[in-house]
């Protein structure tokens, strides 16, 4: 919808130096020694999620209207599963207030994917209900989840009726043409239980999810809304909307009653907000703090800031990261964002225009490989300051990796502790062309371009 340090110092050099020196040459002790001394490694001991899942924001802001999204997307599904997605995330699909004008978050029929004409229209922007049926099932055969965008705290397009609870008329009279889950000022705020719940947004009629009959309807009944979307439609997860509306046990009674996969728009940089929404309602969540320290650090040409405080590092399994949405695209050096989200913990997000329109598509595939082959285990930070950063995915079910970020105007090196003793790496980006074999005690020096990045990893 539209809207708007953890920090462990720890100095190795007493027990590796003497390890590190009996592999080293001359010269290169004196650089090792004028180097490593300022290196630094934060340890983190987040368990990982599982390293081959990358979710595709499957639109944008305003895609084109027509009614034919469903099948432009339908072209793509082959390409994105073929590049390592695992899942796409679809705008609200049900018919809302504006028909074909409205990007979905404004709904009226939950039960009308595109085959009833009312607010204006048969389909909706993106298509029919058949196409949408079509797109679903090439995804799944491709091997793809797909989540569905859940808008419930708010409705929009009912008709007018008197409302003895607030002694005015208000437009909370809803009869979608599909015959299900008729609404009326009973079942908006204020009623006769409750008078508001967490907020509203934008004037829209508040749904109030303390009541029975709303509870049914949207997850209870065997033809409830979450019922439908994912047994009739094919649905197999949930992106809910502003959830900042609405208490946490919404959604963990909606996953609950339907499970599949769920991420909420928490909005807010308050990691500890996120992280006690995301165990109330036993859901992923955006991770919004990582967001804003990516900002941070990549426009504000602060690397440290991505040693803050963020949802992967309190709890990996449950953070979405993410460069840019629908709602907000505020990071100017995506690359480098990318490389960073793409090689930590925590489930990717790519944003539709990042990855079809605006960046080397070459480069975010090779990101997503990395990422799905290479890129297990906790993290260890290991050094950073205003112009570099480097890390270490420690390995679980992979080799692990080092990833070094250079946001300076020139090539940068740097000795770092890697995974491996004794073993050639390489850069699997292809930025650089160096093949260093690791010393007896893990240590090796790396590289990255200007305003570029590496990932090492063993050969």
């Amino acid at each position: 919808m539209k809207r708007r340090d953890l920090f462990c110092l720890s100095l190795t050099l007493i027990l590796s130096l003497g390890l590190m020196f009996s592999s080293c040459s001359r010269d290169e002790m004196t650089e090792l020694q004028s180097e490593v001394q300022i290196t630094k490694t934060t340890s983190l001991t987040t368990k990982t999620t599982n390293n081959a899942s990358v979710l595709m924001q499957a639109f944008y802001w305003d895609v084109p209207a027509g009614g034919n999204w469903w099948n432009t997307l339908d072209t793509k599904v082959s390409d994105w599963s073929n590049a390592g997605f695992n899942a796409i995330w679809l705008p609200p699909a049900s018919k809302a207030q504006n028909g074909t004008y409205s990007m979905g978050y404004d709904p009226f029929d939950y039960y009308d994917f595109g085959q009833y004409n009312q607010m204006g229209s048969i389909e909706t922007r993106f298509g029919s209900t058949a196409e949408l049926q079509n797109l679903i099932s090439s995804a799944h055969n491709e091997g793809l989840l797909v989540y569905a965008d859940i808008v419930i705290n708010h409705n929009s397009g009912g008709a007018s009726e008197q409302n003895p609870y607030t002694g005015t008329d208000t437009w909370t009279d809803f009869n979608p043409l599909s015959g299900l889950f008729y609404r009326n000022y009973n079942d908006f705020h204020p009623n006769d239980i409750e008078t508001n719940d967490l907020g509203a947004f934008g004037g829209y009629p508040d749904l109030c999810h303390s009541k029975t009959y709303v509870q049914d309807w949207l997850w209870n009944n065997s033809n409830s809304v979450a019922k439908y979307y994912k047994n009739v439609m094919g649905f197999d997860g949930w992106r809910f909307d502003y959830v900042k509306g609405f208490e946490p046990w919404v959604v963990r009674e909606w996953n609950a009653s339907v499970g599949g996969f769920s991420v909420g728009e928490l909005w807010d940089s308050n990691v500890d907000y996120l992280n006690w929404w995301a165990n109330e309602a036993n859901s992923s969540v955006f991770d919004f703090a990582c967001y804003y320290a990516m900002n941070d650090a990549f426009d504000g040409n602060d690397l440290t800031k991505l040693n803050n405080n963020m949802m992967w590092k309190q709890n990996a399994t449950r953070a979405v990261t993410f460069v840019t949405n629908h709602d907000t695209d505020e990071i100017w050096n995506k690359m480098l964002a990318y490389s960073y989200i793409l090689t930590h913990e925590g489930y990717p997000c790519v944003f539709y225009r990042d990855y079809e329109e605006w960046l080397d598509k070459d480069k975010m595939n090779n990101l997503i490989w990395i990422h799905n082959n290479l890129a297990s285990g906790t993290t260890s930070i290991l050094y950073d300051d205003n112009d570099e950063y480097v890390a270490r995915r420690n390995g679980w079910n992979g080799p692990g990796l080092v990833v070094y970020i250079n946001n300076s105007d020139s090539w940068q090196e740097r000795w770092v502790e890697t995974n491996w003793s004794s073993t050639t790496i390489k850069d699997y980006t292809g930025n650089s062309s160096w093949e260093p074999v690791t010393q007896s005690g893990k240590w090796v020096k790396i590289q990255a371009p200007p305003h570029g990045y590496t990932v090492w990893s063993s050969k």
